[in-house]
C-alpha cells in the first residue's frame, strides 16, 4: 500500500482541524503539516525535504490565495513535479479555476469523510500510476559451449571443450580433439576461426591454436598437448609469457 504525505491549508482553524482528523483517519495518508496561511506553507514547502504527495488546499485566504499557491507550486506535466491538490473550499466559482492548475480534485465545505475519502482514493491511484515500472530482468543467455564446423558439405558440431589445438594451412584448418584420433578438416583461414574463439584459446603461432587448459607442458619456446609439441614464435610469444605468469 502506497503511504501519501500530505499537507493540509487553511486559514479556518476548525475546518484545518477537520482536514487533519481525516487525513489521520485515513490508513494511507500521512499528516506531516498544517499551516494557517498559504503563505506559511509555501515557506514551508520549500523547506521540506520530505516529498509531499497531496496538498489538501482552501482557496480564499489573505496576502496569497490557494489558487495563487497551486500555480506557483504548478506541478506541470509527468510525475515527481509537485504535490497533487485537492481543494478544499466553501466557493464552487472557483472549480473551473480549480482545474486549470491541475487539481486533483474539488472538495466544497462542508464535505463529509466519505467525500473526502474519495479525493483520497483518486490521489492514491494517481500515486500508484505514477510509479516508475519495476526494472525488467533479462535472463543471462548462457554463452555457447560449442562450435559450428563446415566439414565438407555438412555442419559439424565440436564442443570447446573437445578441442585440443587448431593448425592452420593456407585455406584450411585441421582442428585435433581429444575424442578423435583424425582431425576435422574444414575450409577456412585460421584467422576467421580465432575471431569466433572464446578466450580459453590463445594464437601463439602464425599457424596454431591451442587450448590453454590443454597445455600439459611448456617448455623452451614450445608447448606439449596430449602427444604434440607445438612451436610458440617471436611474434605470440610476450602475450603468451603474460599468460603463464599470471599462474607463476
Amino acid at each position: 500500500m502506497t503511504i501519501l504525505n500530505c499537507i493540509a491549508v487553511d486559514d479556518e482553524p476548525l475546518a484545518l482541524q477537520l482536514v487533519g482528523s481525516f487525513i489521520e483517519k485515513t490508513p494511507f495518508l500521512r499528516l506531516m503539516c498544517s499551516y494557517s496561511s498559504a503563505v506559511a506553507a509555501l515557506k514551508g514547502l520549500q523547506q521540506q525535504e520530505t516529498p509531499v504527495d497531496v496538498l489538501f488546499l482552501d482557496i480564499q485566504m489573505p496576502d496569497l490565495n490557494g489558487l495563487e499557491l497551486a500555480r506557483v507550486l504548478d506541478r506541470g506535466p509527468g510525475p515527481g513535479r509537485g504535490p497533487r491538490v485537492v481543494f478544499t473550499t466553501a466557493f464552487n466559482q472557483y472549480a473551473l479555476d480549480g482545474y486549470k492548475v491541475d487539481a486533483l480534485d474539488y472538495l466544497l465545505k462542508p464535505f463529509t469523510y466519505e467525500e473526502f475519502l474519495r479525493a483520497a482514493h483518486k490521489a492514491q491511484r494517481y500515486a500508484e500510476a505514477e510509479k516508475p515500472a519495476p526494472a525488467v530482468t533479462v535472463p543471462a543467455v548462457p554463452a555457447e559451449d560449442y562450435l559450428y564446423l563446415k566439414v565438407e558439405y555438412q555442419l559439424v558440431r565440436v564442443p570447446y571443450a573437445d578441442i585440443l589445438y587448431i593448425e592452420g594451412l593456407k585455406d584450411y584448418i585441421k582442428v585435433y580433439r581429444r575424442s578423435e584420433p583424425r582431425p576435422l578438416l574444414s575450409l577456412q583461414s585460421l584467422k576467421a576461426l580465432e575471431e569466433r574463439l572464446p578466450k580459453q584459446f590463445m594464437r601463439i603461432h602464425r599457424s596454431y591454436i591451442v587450448a590453454l587448459n590443454h597445455i600439459t607442458t611448456v617448455g623452451r619456446g614450445t608447448v606439449q598437448i596430449a602427444n604434440e609439441t607445438i612451436p610458440i614464435s617471436e611474434g605470440y610469444r610476450e602475450s603468451f609469457d603474460q599468460y603463464i605468469r599470471r599462474w607463476k
